[in-house]
């Protein structure tokens, strides 16, 4: 087994940026979930409600800063084109440790399977893994769970499946939609793809290191 992809999202329900190496610590993956959008209720916006999220592109520029679609998180232009795709009164918010569990839904790490990938049949990037581990028969990372990953020094701890929502039913280009997705991942994978996960030990990793499970 061994590290296919590598996957970062600066900002919380938009498309992300794969990268070749990435340094992981307690938070995830180093600039992993930096910004969201907030409505002025406090409560954080997800594509789960405003699709169109997904329809931006989130990446890391080199000074550290989130872009979106190239351009400053916090431009006028920006907030903008955001709030005419979710609502008139939201904000482009940085987290902040307080936020730790609404910036990660669970956990820092997503980790999937490119066995389970072909086992759903559909694009891997609807499920938003920042790992994807390949060379992996097609349902053995349901057995994971309360086990350990091990990538060099790394070591990613394994707490539970990952539930799955309407974010999956979005093709990750057109943003067309198909509710059988999730209805085929509810009826044949019990909700369930992927796995939520914690950072044990941190360090760095990289697309072609080995990956052995811990038991």
């Amino acid at each position: 087994m061994f590290v296919q992809e590598l996957w970062r999202y600066p900002v919380k329900s938009m498309r992300g940026e794969r990268l070749d190496a990435a340094e992981i610590g307690v938070d995830g993956i180093d600039g992993d979930r930096l910004v969201h959008v907030r409505e002025s209720s406090g409560r954080v916006v997800t594509s789960r409600y405003r699709p169109g999220l997904l329809g931006f592109d989130g990446t890391l520029g080199p000074d550290g800063e989130p872009l979106v679609d190239g351009e400053p998180w916090s431009s006028a232009g920006t907030l903008a084109r955001v709030r005419a795709l979710t609502a008139p009164d939201v904000e482009l918010v940085r987290f902040h440790g307080v936020d730790r569990g609404q910036r990660y839904d669970v956990l820092p790490l997503t980790v999937l399977t490119d066995g389970m990938a072909r086992a759903v049949g559909v694009d891997h990037r609807r499920f938003r893994p920042n790992i994807l581990i390949g060379g992996v028969d097609q349902l053995e990372e349901t057995g994971w769970t309360g086990s350990y990953l091990l990538i060099g020094d790394v070591l990613i701890g394994i707490r539970k499946r990952r539930s799955r929502c309407v974010m999956t039913t979005f093709d990750p280009d057109t943003l067309e939609q198909d509710p059988s997705v999730l209805k085929r991942v509810v009826r044949s994978f019990e909700g369930s793809v992927a796995l939520d996960c914690w950072v044990e030990v941190s360090g760095r990793i990289a697309v072609g290191d080995p990956v052995t499970v811990r038991r």
